[in-house]
């Protein structure tokens, strides 16, 4: 009897191990917009982001908060849900959104032809551009000419690491979990640029002034959408009513105002 015991329980605890195994590394955040105060007569509405993209996505005192986070809880809103962020590695965010880990991902996906074919995208709801950034005395890059041979700290799996690639050799590019954590990098000269969304870079510059700056033209101009598995269209449609209703009433205004101080949907 103590044999079948204890194998009844060793295999009560592989079964566990297997089952957070399973989750892989996605995670409510709870509180706030996750599982706390949920509406039990609501469906859920889960949305994924990286947690570490400021001011987009960020954690602060434990909570998951930011642009991308309040897009969400408005969009849930509108749409009758309880708003369920959660957070999972960038580079892995659109097989977690595959494996139905979550609904959505809210993380700054910029529509490229190579996500359309995985995924299907929502109506803009920003746009931005990709921007160098460079330490505040460096006065050797102007331009994207000048970064042959440069070493360049990107976001890892992001669009901005395939920019870097045709401007310089990969051997000298960097890649991190959070571009604020590469732009940090710029003065202390392991980098020579970083390139990232506008956004995130002028934001940067504004909280710790004459540390970096920007340079150059924008490299691209990006449109920024929500990803949805592409047999989702019933829940495609209602996103997308809904980012037109939060767009049209002013909730759009209102967030982008409070953490951009500017509407960065903009125009086509």
């Amino acid at each position: 009897m103590k044999k079948k015991w204890t194998m009844g329980v060793l295999s009560t605890l592989l079964l566990g191990s297997l089952v957070l195994s399973a989750c892989g590394t996605s995670q409510s955040t709870g509180g706030g917009a996750g599982e706390q105060g949920k509406d039990p007569n609501k469906k859920d509405f889960t949305y994924a982001m990286s947690g570490v993209y400021k001011p987009f996505n960020f954690k602060e005192n434990g909570q998951l908060m930011g642009f991308d986070v309040e897009i969400g809880q408005a969009l849930a809103e509108k749409m009758g849900m309880n708003p369920v962020p959660i957070t999972n590695p960038f580079e892995t965010i659109i097989q977690g959104l595959q494996a139905k880990k979550y609904d959505t991902v809210i993380g700054s996906l910029t529509i490229t032809p190579e996500r359309e074919e995985a995924v299907a995208f929502s109506n803009v709801y920003y746009r931005s551009g990709a921007q160098i950034f460079v330490a505040a005395g460096n006065d050797s890059i102007k331009s994207a000419d000048d970064l042959k041979g440069k070493r360049i700290g990107v976001q890892k799996s992001s669009s901005y690491e395939q920019q870097a690639l045709k401007l310089t050799d990969k051997s000298n590019i960097t890649t991190y979990d959070s571009d604020v954590t590469a732009l940090i990098d710029l003065p202390t000269g392991r980098l020579d640029a970083v390139i990232t969304d506008q956004m995130v870079g002028f934001r940067y510059m504004k909280e710790v002034p004459d540390k970096i700056k920007d340079v150059g033209e924008p490299l691209s101009h990006d449109n920024q959408a929500i990803a949805l598995r592409k047999d989702d269209k019933e829940l495609l449609e209602k996103v997308n009513k809904a980012l037109d209703e939060i767009i049209k009433d002013g909730t759009y205004q209102k967030i982008s105002e409070k953490w951009f101080g500017r509407n960065i949907l903009g125009s086509e």
